[in-house]
């Protein structure tokens, strides 16, 4: 019946959602080759063909993940050219590590584990650094960071500071003795990030 459709429109949309969230769970915790589609639909609560029927199979589904992190960082990117520099590297610290799950994935990636095209995916990823790095030359030339340091490794300095509490928990831990995704580690390494590069206020 007419009146039906929107209902059921709504309920194959959370399915959808409850399996892609139980495959960030499964991927991001073993990676492409770990992760089991059998493991996902039951973390999902739903039988495992909806994956082949919703999402294609097991790439299919890692593929929609890694879309959707890719609009989050597209939507962070054009935001940050307006905002202040401190202001832009929380919300990328914010962005990373309040769910550290899809971060993971670019970890599992870097470590090549993907079984899509590696060469699109580090062409890509030179675009998004060569970027970065273009826009940190800019804030330095408009006075907005001391020029005192490349901008590319600003921009490496930046990129450690947000991935390292996905990929080296345990040393954040003893360096700060603090939750490495807590709002105190963000808190910190902004301040002091925000020193060591001489950031004007604006």
């Amino acid at each position: 019946m007419p009146e039906d459709q929107p209902q059921a429109t709504s309920k194959a949309a959370r399915t959808r959602e409850r399996i892609l969230d139980a495959a960030l769970d499964e991927f991001s915790a073993k990676g492409y080759s770990g992760a089991r589609t059998a493991v996902i639909a039951k973390r999902a609560g739903v039988n495992v063909q909806l994956i082949s029927y919703y999402f294609g199979g097991k790439e299919g589904l890692l593929e929609e993940l890694l879309s959707s992190w890719q609009e989050r960082r597209s939507k962070l990117v054009p935001a940050s050219k307006a905002e202040p520099f401190l202001e832009s590297f929380r919300m990328v610290l914010n962005a990373t590590l309040r769910d550290p799950r899809r971060a993971r994935l670019v970890v599992w990636q870097a470590l090549g584990d993907y079984p899509g095209d590696t060469e699109a995916l580090a062409r890509e990823w030179r675009t998004v650094a060569a970027a970065a790095v273009e826009q940190t030359r800019a804030r330095q030339a408009a006075g907005e960071i001391g020029d005192g340091h490349p901008p590319e490794f600003v921009t490496l300095l930046s990129f450690l500071l947000a991935f390292a509490p996905v990929a080296l928990p345990q040393v954040i831990e003893g360096i700060y003795d603090v939750d490495p995704l807590s709002e105190e580690y963000r808190q910190r390494v902004s301040e002091a990030l925000f020193a060591f590069l001489d950031v004007r206020h604006a």
